[in-house]
């Protein structure tokens, strides 16, 4: 039953045309990810749904937005999702943690070794956590990367590079390198 897509430019095609199988079959595709990396965002579960409802919506109702030429339609989904998660954070009174601000450490329940990355995860600016788990764990290219923040291939590399620096850095810092203190 499923929607078969060649191309991100096909599926775009058909969202303009008002194809809802295949609106349907790309919420299917995305939506568990996007609700993850705007949780990592805004920090709350529900937030994140909401937003996440927002962004597709918006996909939804202006379908010309879209340029296949500048990167992929999931970096297209992840950049609007960005935009209003940051608009979510304004509406609260506040603005997304700086860059060098800390959040708060996180409550994982699993091995010490996870929590303790998690915990460095967590105290990474909200810019350098978005950006690492992009990355990392959803595995956007650099170029993707790019058109979802709206910077050059070469921002996004030393972005990178200074986000991991501070990961590696905080890692240190906490004492979770006991390992290598055997």
């Amino acid at each position: 039953m499923g929607v078969e897509v060649v191309d991100d430019h096909e599926l775009w095609e058909r969202f303009r045309g008002r194809d809802a199988n295949a609106f349907e079959a790309f919420y299917r595709d995305n939506a568990g990810r996007l609700c993850a990396y705007l949780r990592q965002i805004v920090g709350n579960a529900q937030a994140a749904e909401d937003v996440m409802q927002e962004t597709f919506t918006q996909i939804w109702k202006s379908p010309n937005g879209f340029r296949p030429e500048l990167g992929s339609l999931r970096g297209y989904l992840f950049g609007i999702g960005r935009k209003r998660a940051t608009e979510w954070w304004r509406k609260q009174g506040r603005v997304p943690e700086e860059q060098g601000e800390k959040c708060k450490e996180g409550t994982i329940e699993a091995t010490a070794s996870f929590l303790a990355v998690g915990d460095a995860f967590s105290r990474l600016a909200e810019e350098q956590r978005s950006l690492l788990w992009l990355r990392e764990v959803e595995g956007q290219s650099y170029a993707e990367l790019a058109v979802i923040l709206q910077v050059p291939v070469g921002t996004v590399k030393s972005r990178l590079f200074a986000a991991r620096e501070e990961l590696r850095r905080i890692w240190r810092s906490s004492g979770s390198s006991a390992r290598s203190e055997k």
